[in-house]
């Protein structure tokens, strides 16, 4: 098959963009082809991938998904492809990975009335009706329930266009690296003493992350209990304002930013436990693969994936309806005094080796082979008087 994948920008170290590359090498193992659309590549192209650049315009963030979307289809419409997956929200896709929350109930959510006056807001609305809404055609890699049933309740999409996917943990690699001697040495290479707690934070897009949130939770330690906690931070993104907040808690020195980094593993393996206090999730991959390496998570109930800590009952859960920080700041204390650490991390252990969390690529792409054998099957059964320059459907196949 011929393959189009399209994203607005690709950066190494992001979620959806790490599934991507993985997609697209277990594409490349069953013989398709295939093209990868973006306005911006970061980072190493994937062998036996072209990498086309779609020019940008415009100074804000939507005018450029908006211009991006129309030199897209213009770009696409030169070539036939037997599918065209979304990796943003667009019109003129096949397949969409919902990697992202539903936008128009985010916004409802958090913002006030006025913000759905502004351009923005229209354009990124209007992207994600066209994946959504009825009349659309478009079929959808949920990763989420709870964010399909909210997409469901937002739109009225027909339960038949989405495709459940598990997650795509890597647990050959995370194990491989979980044991006594790592932890030994990759607490020592971050100067901590035997009896330390390492909490770890994993993700880019630190206000979403909550990184705010965790910050104020250790500083609302009892004293002798925050002098041994330390927070470490793996992710991209400007450090400057919660350093700021850190220094003015007086917990500058129990706060520290890694930066991006490709061994995780290694600090999983160093971890006590993971936080992930996110804003808004559609799923939390952290979650997951702390679970894989049987380090027990605090998480908020935001996350997609925070289902699994209470299934595996490895951790607690942080409701959101609303947050209150104290509520946080008390779980936190009673998590890190708890008699059931040990019971946390072999319930992890024991749900990781039972559940599926791993078999992500090989559904996508079973479901990519599937919709595309079937689109191009529509296509090709088209009425003959069609006019040559029309899709074939909403999508932006070509003659």
């Amino acid at each position: 098959m011929k393959l189009a994948f399209c994203l607005y920008n690709y950066f190494p170290y992001g979620g959806m963009e790490k599934n991507l590359l993985a997609i697209a090498h277990e594409c490349l193992k069953r013989g398709h082809s295939l093209h990868i659309f973006t306005m911006n590549w970061q980072g190493e192209k994937p062998a036996g991938v072209e990498v086309i650049r779609v020019p940008r315009s415009g100074m804000t963030n939507h005018s450029q998904a908006n211009a991006f979307s129309a030199n897209l289809s213009k770009k696409l419409a030169r070539n036939s492809y037997d599918l065209i997956m979304g990796f943003n929200k667009m019109p003129g896709i096949d397949l969409y990975y919902a990697a992202d929350v539903c936008y128009v109930a985010r916004v409802k959510r958090q913002r006030s009335f006025l913000s759905r006056l502004t351009p923005r807001y229209r354009l990124f609305s209007a992207f994600e009706r066209a994946v959504f809404s009825p009349q659309s055609s478009t079929e959808i890699l949920i990763l989420s329930d709870k964010e399909k049933s909210i997409y469901q309740t937002t739109y009225g999409t027909p339960d038949k266009r989405f495709h459940d996917v598990p997650p795509g943990v890597n647990k050959k690699k995370i194990r491989s690296v979980i044991g006594t001697e790592n932890r030994k040495n990759i607490r020592e290479k971050l100067g901590l003493a035997g009896g330390e707690t390492l909490l770890l934070m994993v993700g880019s897009h630190f206000k979403t992350k909550g990184v705010d949130r965790s910050i104020r939770a250790v500083a609302s330690l009892p004293l002798p209990l925050q002098k041994t906690t330390h927070l470490f931070i793996i992710g991209k993104g400007d450090e400057k304002p919660y350093r700021r907040i850190s220094e003015k808690l007086g917990i500058a020195a129990h706060v520290h930013f890694l930066g991006t980094r490709d061994d995780v593993p290694l600090f999983l393996a160093g971890a006590d436990f993971l936080l992930q206090a996110s804003r808004t999730e559609n799923t939390g991959n952290a979650i997951v693969e702390a679970l894989v390496a049987g380090v027990p998570v605090l998480a908020t109930e935001s996350c997609g994936y925070a289902f699994h800590i209470e299934r595996a009952r490895a951790g607690k859960i942080i409701p959101c309806s609303p947050f209150r920080q104290e509520n946080m700041n008390d779980i936190l204390a009673e998590m890190l005094c708890s008699q059931e650490k040990e019971h946390w991390q072999q319930n992890a252990i024991s749900y990781a080796d039972h559940t599926d969390l791993y078999n992500r690529l090989k559904v996508i792409v079973d479901i990519i082979e599937s919709v595309g054998a079937r689109s191009h099957a529509q296509y090709n059964t088209a009425s003959p008087e069609m006019d040559t320059n029309t899709p074939a459907t909403s999508n932006f196949h070509a003659q």
